[in-house]
């Protein structure tokens, strides 16, 4: 069954085209840096809210209805969603996609989702090699069901972590199964709503120990890819344990998890924890832990995780910068973990929406080389860092100097003169090339 008849094949027209079903920026076969833009890029889409989300909020139930939903029963739920995923990431032309085990065969006692979960993976082998669509990450949702209401990992009754344990050894043996590159964690209510009911401490130490019971599994069946951790900072709960970057590289740090684990950085995440997601690269980027990103965005006069398609070209470009500087992407890619708003239910919709998305990356990607080879943004970064290219401050970054030879340095050179950090210039310069 097709399930988007209307739509064919999205071809790339160029900047000038008005057409909403063509790319206009992403031309996949287009070289920046020696690789191409697909390669560059990795797209993938999300499976959960493409083709499981219908629109629902707190306020009222889902405004869309999915013609790969209407057969009864969860597995035959689960096999017409996943040709109608298929045929939308073909025609969309995208290499990759991610889900939870959930998305793929419904939520219910996590034994049940393992069978169905063994009765639909070697149909999506099939599909993945029909189609050469490949899996970019898996995770399970150790969320959203009631049993999760006080944490996955983190719950203070065991029982409950032995059932994420089912969870998530499923969906890293899936993710094998499929040739996953990554496997994310997502710690979606691991953290507390109060700390008059919760041992911190104890939470912080039991996730550490099922992370790294995670990783050894994992290894023993044959994982070789990177282990994600996405950081997020607040909602549902009023603190979350991997609340940004830098205290998700800490927690890594203690737990000796550096070597198999690097981070999924998502944009909304970002604001929500007040950072910018450049920020967020950055950090990670510094780490030597940046692994992958979701791509969405917030709305500034949102406090919660609206998921919107990214369409600020001057946040993508700036973000383009940091994954530029970083090297690129290896195993990771860019994830659209972003959904259709409650209002959009025509099924050109999610077509459109991916477009714009995959577009504005594109296009900040070649703006982000142009500014990196074409003009002095980087020099004008590294010329005020010169006082540590030479003499004492060299000896001062290699350790070779006492707070006492600071002191006496400091006397014989006087005050200090100011120096511009050119920071408008710089802003100016990113606008000139967008």
């Amino acid at each position: 069954m097709e399930y988007f008849k209307t739509i064919g094949k999205i071809g790339f027209e160029g900047p000038g085209s008005r057409n909403p079903l063509a790319f206009k920026w992403y031309d996949q076969n287009r070289m920046v840096r020696g690789k191409t833009m697909k390669e560059h890029l990795r797209y993938a889409v999300a499976y959960w809210h493409s083709f499981c989300g219908t629109g629902s909020d707190p306020f009222g139930p889902g405004t869309r209805r999915f013609p790969w939903d209407e057969p009864s029963g969860e597995l035959e739920k689960a096999k017409h969603r996943l040709d109608a995923a298929f045929e939308f990431m073909g025609k969309l032309g995208v290499p990759f996609y991610c889900f939870h085990d959930t998305d793929l065969v419904g939520d219910g006692a996590v034994f049940d989702i393992e069978k169905r979960l063994e009765k639909i993976l070697p149909q999506m082998k099939q599909r993945q090699q029909e189609s050469g669509i490949r899996l970019l990450w898996g995770t399970a949702n150790i969320f959203s069901n009631p049993r999760y209401m006080n944490g996955a990992a983190t719950n203070p009754d065991f029982l409950v972590v032995t059932n994420a344990a089912v969870q998530v050894k499923n969906a890293i043996e899936a993710t094998i199964e499929l040739g996953g590159s990554n496997y994310v964690f997502w710690g979606g209510r691991e953290g507390y709503l109060s700390l008059h009911n919760t041992d911190t401490r104890k939470e912080l130490e039991h996730l550490g120990m099922f992370l790294s019971l995670a990783r050894d599994h994992g290894r023993k069946k044959g994982f070789t890819g990177t282990f994600l951790i996405e950081p997020k900072p607040m909602e549902p709960t009023k603190h979350q344990y991997d609340y940004d970057a830098s205290t998700v590289i800490g927690f890594i740090l203690k737990h000796q998890l550096q070597n198999d684990f690097k981070l999924n950085v998502e944009v909304n995440h970002a604001t929500l924890a007040g950072h910018s997601f450049a920020h967020e690269i950055r950090m990670a980027a510094d780490a030597g832990l940046l692994g992958s990103i979701d791509a969405n965005k917030g709305d500034s006069q949102n406090g919660w995780d609206t998921d919107e398609f990214p369409t600020n070209l001057y946040e993508v470009t700036e973000a383009m910068l940091e994954i530029l500087q970083a090297g690129g992407f290896t195993d990771g890619g860019i994830n659209f973990d972003a959904k259709l708003r409650r209002n959009s239910i025509d099924s050109e919709d999610l077509f459109i929406a991916h477009i714009s998305g995959m577009d504005t990356f594109a296009r900040a990607l070649i703006i982000a080389d142009r500014i990196l080879c074409e003009s002095d943004y980087l020099s004008k970064k590294r010329e005020r860092y010169d006082s540590f290219t030479s003499d004492n401050g060299i000896a001062f970054e290699q350790g070779n100097l006492s707070l006492e030879g600071l002191y006496r340095i400091a006397g014989t050179h006087g005050e200090p003169r100011q120096v511009s950090g050119k920071q408008e210039y710089l802003e100016q310069l990113i606008n000139t090339f967008i």
